[in-house]
């Protein structure tokens, strides 16, 4: 028992931390500084978490994991407008696309989600309080385990004010808002086909 305890008190750096948890280093560094995982800093700036707090981290991921259907793809959309977001959910839900859809109303719920399970496709909005679209954005685009997510950016914002925040970033789709749907549900419908066209892990 006293091992036990000994161990739980233990703490690792944000590099053992992403090899239990099976996410990028990076991805561990956004979930510290959000708070979704207990950490600290040096006084040589280096980060230490518990092992106790990865440990309840990642079983409930698992949890979260095993409460899940099949191997259908996902589409992670980003909005902080509530009539937004519900528009969206009536069109796709109008759509019959072959994938799950999932809602975030912010950055921070958005990085959660993508810890846990890795979407397909993302669908981020641009401004919004907190962590905003472009900074979980260029989270998943520096990310080599998330490589193969498709992102696309919808937003409202003026052309200067978009290249004032970095422009659109190379690889990524722009939808100006308001959204041509039949536009949006092209890419998506596209997108999906060639996925499901890809042949699967063995």
């Amino acid at each position: 028992m006293k091992k036990s305890a000994v161990m739980f008190d233990e703490v690792c750096t944000t590099q053992v931390a992403a090899h239990m948890l099976g996410v990028s280093v990076s991805l561990v560094q956004q979930l510290a500084e959000t708070g979704v995982l207990e950490a600290w800093k040096t006084q040589g700036g280096h980060r230490r978490i518990p092992l106790k707090a990865i440990l309840d981290y990642k079983h409930k991921l698992a949890g979260s994991t095993a409460r899940e259907g099949g191997g259908r793809a996902s589409i992670l959309v980003i909005e902080d407008n509530a009539i937004q977001r519900a528009l969206y959910q009536r069109q796709f839900g109008g759509w019959d696309l072959p994938a799950e859809c999932i809602f975030c109303e912010n950055g921070y719920q958005a990085l959660l989600e993508i810890a846990r399970r890795p979407p397909d496709i993302l669908l981020a909005d641009i401004v919004m309080d907190g962590i905003d679209g472009f900074e979980v954005v260029r989270t998943v685009m520096t990310d080599p385990e998330l490589a193969n997510v498709s992102i696309a950016i919808l937003s409202g914002l003026p052309a200067d004010e978009l290249a004032a925040r970095g422009g659109v970033p190379a690889g990524v789709v722009f939808f100006p808002k308001p959204i041509n749907y039949d536009e949006l549900r092209g890419y998506l419908r596209a997108n999906l086909a060639q996925r499901a066209r890809k042949p699967g892990p063995v």
